[in-house]
């Protein structure tokens, strides 16, 4: 008896669009989203490398929004300054298309950066930082022209040096936003050190943080293994559940 050939599609995001220069890919579950979730790509990164959370989200009844930042992908232009105000107006834009649902940001590497600086302009009610970058690392990446994508370089490094993420860790006590930190511990992009710190702090502020770390990996194991990926899942039910 021959075997039936089964073919998988992968889902289609529900809208692709353009939001004040940024383009996006946006995934809305069946019935009332529990939240919406920005997921935030790291440095010469694009949104189609995490279409494979913004899947898994939505399969638990979270609206995902997946940009590609300015200078990556099929946003033109190059990232500056207004880096962490283009977060805030995606989290503005999913938390419409998902009915006002609660907000959350989603970030690996530089977008670990991002959701955790942004988190309070954004308006979040959770941050879920993976392998997180310092603001140190990337100015220094900027400055020597390590990344591959577009810079507006002076209005960049203005802006990591004014911004840090160990402070913002902190600040997240002041609106109560909870903190889901992951990372492996053999990452060799992002130390794993970096995330015990950004933990320590938070801690020590009165955040209600939460660190992972996973043996052994790379810089995207902890972005991508599925584990970790339903890990998230059930932490943004539970945090998300009584906003």
């Amino acid at each position: 008896m021959r075997a039936r050939r089964r073919t998988v599609t992968d889902a289609l995001p529900d809208e692709v669009g353009t939001h004040e220069g940024l383009a996006y890919a946006l995934f809305l579950p069946a019935g009332t989203p529990h939240g919406a979730v920005v997921v935030l790509h790291g440095a010469g990164s694009q949104k189609e490398n995490h279409l494979d959370t913004a899947r898994v989200l939505q399969s638990h009844g979270f609206a995902a929004l997946v940009p590609d930042q300015r200078g990556h992908g099929a946003s033109p232009g190059a990232l500056d300054g207004r880096a962490l105000e283009d977060v805030a107006a995606l989290g503005a834009l999913a938390r419409e298309r998902a009915g006002g649902a609660p907000l959350a940001l989603r970030g690996s590497s530089m977008g670990g950066w991002m959701a955790l600086c942004a988190a309070r302009p954004a308006g979040a009610a959770a941050v879920v930082a993976i392998c997180p970058a310092s603001s140190e690392g990337l100015r220094r990446g900027v400055a020597e022209r390590r990344f591959t994508f577009a810079a507006d370089v002076p209005a960049l490094e203005a802006l990591l040096g004014g911004v840090s993420e160990l402070d913002a860790a902190a600040g997240l006590a002041a609106d109560d936003v909870p903190l889901l930190l992951l990372h492996a511990e053999g990452d060799e992009v992002v130390p794993v050190e970096h995330s015990r710190e950004v933990h320590a702090v938070a801690v020590e502020a009165g955040v209600r943080s939460r660190l992972v770390v996973v043996p052994g990996g790379t810089h995207r194991t902890a972005q991508h293994d599925p584990e970790l990926q339903a890990l998230t899942v059930r932490w943004l039910k539970r945090e998300l559940g009584g906003r």
